[in-house]
Formats: C-alpha cells, sequence, structure tokens
C-alpha cells in the first residue's frame, strides 16, 4: 500500500505542474483587456434585439396592389388537326372560339406622398385594365396610373384616401449605402400578405441585370419572391433605400439573390410624377464604351475603370462642357463609373436644369468639368414618311432618330440614323422580316443617314439590294436579290 501511495502522490505532482504551465500560457495568449470587453448581458433589454420597433414604424406605408384585366382566348378546334383544311385556312385559330378570361396578378407598392401617391414596379400594373390598392389597416382604394416609365419599371399610382394623410417612407439618399448595410424587405409574396424579410446589402451599382440602360440596382439578400415587386427595401433608419423589383432564381423562388431600384432613382421618377408630367431625363450628348484592362494600359490608366468617350453630339451639354472624343470619365459628381450604363444612371438620377461634375482624364491630367442638364432635343424633325415602290423597304415607315425621340421610343438617346416605325401587313418590308424599332444603318455600302438620302437611295433602279440593320444591340446584314 505504501509503494502505491507513493506512486500516487508523484502522479499528483506532475499533474499540478503540467496545470501550472498550462495556466502560464493561457495567460501569455490571452488578448489584453479582454475581461473588460466580454461581459454576460446586464438587462432583458439586451437580451431581446428585434426589428419590430422598425417594423411596426414602417409597415404602414408598404401597401399591396391587386390588377386585373380582361383578355381574350382562342380555345382550339379539332378541325385545326386536319390536314386538308390546313392546306387551305393555314394554322391560325379560324375555327377556334374566342372567350374572354380574367387575369390578375399581384404586387406591392410603397406610399411616398401623405396625399396619395404610391410607387410601384411598371411590370406590377402593365395592362392592367383595373388596380386596387389595400393598405395595411385593410383599407382598399381602387388607383389610377399617374406616370408609367418602362425604361426605369416604376411607376406611380395615384390613390383617393380622403383629408387623412397616409403614413409615408422618407426617401434616403441611396449612395450613401455601404456592402453590409442591414435592410428589411417588406412586401406582398406569393399573395400570403404582408411579409418583412431582413439581410444586407450584398453589392452595390449592378447595371448586369435587366434591359434598361438608365438602371443600377440593390442586390440584397434578404429574401425577396414573387408578389414583392413594387416593396421597399428600407434601411436601419427606417428610410427607403431603394424599390424590390427582380430576383436571380431558378425555380422562381428566392435564392438569396435580389435587386431593388435605388431611392435615387425612384426620387427622380417622384418628382416628374408630382410635377404632373411624363419623366424627362437630362441629355449628356456623349457615348463611349467601358474602359478595360487592355484599353486603360494604352490610354495610361492604372486600373480599369470609367468610359471612354468615342462620340460627342455637337452642340450638345458635354459639347459646350469641354468634353473631347478620348476623354475618359471616371467619376459623375464624386461618384466612381465603370461602365456606360453607369454613367447613363448618374445622369438620369438628376433633374432637368440641373448641373453635373464630371471627373475626366484627358492626357494624364484630371480636369473637373461642369456639364448642364438640358432635355434631349427634337432634333432632326422626325419626318415620318411611309415608304412604297419597287424595293426592299416598300411597306414600311421610317422616321428620323432625334435623342428626344429616342427617349420616347424607350431608346438610348444617343441614337442616330433613320428607324422603322410600323410594318405594313403583308408588304415587301415583312416578307424580308423587317421590324418596328429596327434602325437602317446602311443600303447597299452607303450610310443610311436621313429620311430624304435614303428616299434618294431607293430610287435607283437596282436589282440586288444590300441591307444593314441594328435591332437589340446586334448588327445585322440582309441580301436581297431580284
Amino acid at each position: 500500500m505504501r509503494r502505491i501511495d507513493g506512486f500516487m502522490q508523484r502522479k499528483f505532482h506532475i499533474a499540478i505542474s503540467l496545470l501550472a504551465v498550462l495556466a502560464g500560457l493561457l495567460a501569455m495568449l490571452a488578448p489584453t483587456g479582454a475581461a473588460e470587453t466580454k461581459a454576460l448581458p446586464r438587462s432583458h433589454a439586451e437580451v431581446q434585439l428585434s426589428f419590430a420597433p422598425l417594423v411596426k414604424q414602417v409597415a404602414p406605408a408598404v401597401v399591396n396592389i391587386y390588377t386585373r384585366r380582361v383578355v381574350q382566348q382562342v380555345t382550339p378546334s379539332p378541325l385545326q388537326d386536319d390536314p386538308f383544311l390546313r392546306r387551305f385556312f393555314g394554322d391560325g385559330q379560324l375555327f377556334g372560339q374566342r372567350r374572354e378570361r380574367v387575369q390578375r396578378s399581384l404586387g406591392s407598392g410603397v406610399i411616398l406622398d401623405p396625399h396619395g401617391l404610391i410607387v410601384t414596379n411598371n411590370h406590377v400594373i402593365d395592362g392592367a385594365q383595373e388596380i386596387t390598392v389595400s393598405l395595411a389597416d385593410r383599407r382598399e382604394f381602387e388607383a389610377e396610373v399617374a406616370l408609367a416609365d418602362p425604361r426605369t419599371d416604376l411607376a406611380v399610382l395615384r390613390i383617393k384616401a380622403g383629408k387623412e394623410p397616409l403614413p409615408t417612407l422618407e426617401l434616403r439618399d441611396s449612395d450613401e449605402l455601404e456592402v453590409g448595410d442591414l435592410v428589411l424587405a417588406i412586401g406582398n409574396p406569393f399573395g400570403v400578405g404582408q411579409t418583412v424579410t431582413s439581410g444586407i446589402v450584398s453589392a452595390l451599382g449592378r447595371t448586369i441585370v435587366g434591359q434598361s440602360d438608365t438602371q443600377s440596382f440593390i442586390q440584397t439578400d434578404a429574401a425577396i419572391n414573387p408578389g414583392n415587386s413594387g416593396g421597399a427595401l428600407v434601411t436601419m433608419d427606417g428610410r427607403l433605400a431603394g424599390i424590390n423589383t427582380a430576383i436571380f432564381s431558378r425555380s422562381g423562388g428566392s435564392l438569396g439573390i435580389g435587386f431593388a431600384i435605388p431611392a435615387n432613382l425612384v426620387a427622380s421618377v417622384l418628382h416628374s410624377a408630382m410635377a404632373g408630367h411624363g419623366v424627362i431625363r437630362p441629355w449628356l450628348g456623349a457615348g463611349g464604351q467601358a474602359v478595360t484592362a487592355e484599353l486603360a494600359a494604352g490610354l495610361g490608366l492604372d486600373r480599369p475603370g470609367g468610359v471612354v468617350i468615342s462620340k460627342i453630339f455637337p452642340d450638345s451639354p458635354a459639347d459646350q462642357a469641354g468634353l473631347k472624343v478620348g476623354d475618359v470619365v471616371l467619376a459623375v459628381d464624386g461618384r466612381e463609373i465603370f461602365d456606360p450604363r453607369g454613367l447613363k444612371f448618374r445622369i438620369a438620377t438628376r433633374n432637368v436644369g440641373e448641373q453635373a461634375t464630371l471627373d475626366v482624364v484627358r492626357a494624364g491630367v484630371t480636369r473637373h468639368l461642369t456639364v448642364a442638364l438640358l432635355p434631349p432635343p427634337d432634333v432632326p424633325a422626325r419626318d415620318i414618311t411611309p415608304l412604297d415602290g419597287a424595293h426592299p423597304l416598300a411597306g414600311a415607315t421610317v422616321a428620323n432618330l432625334s435623342p428626344a425621340y429616342a427617349e420616347e421610343l424607350g431608346l438610348d438617346n444617343s441614337m442616330t440614323g433613320v428607324i422603322i416605325t410600323e410594318i405594313a401587313s403583308g408588304s415587301t418590308a415583312q416578307r424580308i422580316h423587317l421590324r418596328p424599332g429596327d434602325v437602317l444603318l446602311s443600303l447597299n455600302g452607303s450610310e443610311v443617314t436621313s429620311v430624304k438620302q435614303l428616299q434618294k437611295q431607293l430610287r435607283s433602279r437596282s436589282r440586288n439590294w444590300q441591307l444593314s440593320i441594328s435591332r437589340g444591340g446586334r448588327v445585322l446584314k440582309l441580301e436581297i436579290r431580284g
């Protein structure tokens, strides 16, 4: 027993020594002041963190929107399956029965004016014959469209809710947002009723989604689903950061990649609605391309970024400000830009009559140019003309593109040339698959610059025609043999 006791005693002393060494190592590795920075919550309020007070503040300004329209639906007839009848009547719906069907959709909106102006997405109300707005207190009102702007996918609705002012959200300067900021998304997903989700700002300045050249989206991981369109993206100070508009999804549900239209662009559209006119975007009068790594090296820049100017309209605001072909525009009003869409977005968030400052690099020297923001001019005159005769454009109606007309048609207001506005059914132009919106670039190797010049070219007695057109950003070449 004594030998066992001695053995145990030695083990005890060894263990004590090891514990002392370990304690010393832990003391050396512990950060200075750790005891002071870590503490248990001292009250119930410090434990119970919640977005509930913020939601109570902002949710009443978010509404549900229900739309209704009647569409014609053709029920196919079994006779259409008969090959003999199709030889005479084609594959149309000649034998089908036409029926009216009510098509309904839903979305969300945000009250931005206490007298009843509501901002939502244009795609929520596009084509609607009836629009109903349901408030958070369950009151419902018929709404009318005060302004619709497909290019920004924004629309402003007006309701008459009586003398009592409606709850509103204050617009935040969306340029103040930073990646990582907490946000809430509020809307009516899948029609289940008003729903709140939380997340962060995942990215800023996303210009790769959507078809508009004036949009620069806020990306968020707050869950956004169908029905959330037109709803609010709110920051922790209770202000509107953006209007939820789109998601990236393979299944139709949220994958944590949602997009919102920034509040600064919303503000410019709301300003137009309150002024009682359509959206008039400022015209810069210059165009260019993004500075890639290869271009940056050739221009002597230390990194890619900005827009190198390749085209300037004579006597435009850009021309009057002293902008030159070859200049690289790096920022607008101190905000960096990385591509032409970013430049157009920055200009679009300003109002006509204001000024903008461009940070420009020219021959290695940075300059600051002040540009007056003016409306796009309606020059040259449109000269809308239907074409006839023995040529491939017979049956097409064409017009001169001016900055104002391009804006009206939803095109880039830097486009010039001659555009096809209509195609007559059964015409030669239709048979060679020309479409309204095609821009004529050249005919038989000569540039098309105006309607009058095009008419002169078409008078030539040519048997073969080579036509170059721009369609959806692509250049197509057609060859028609007589």
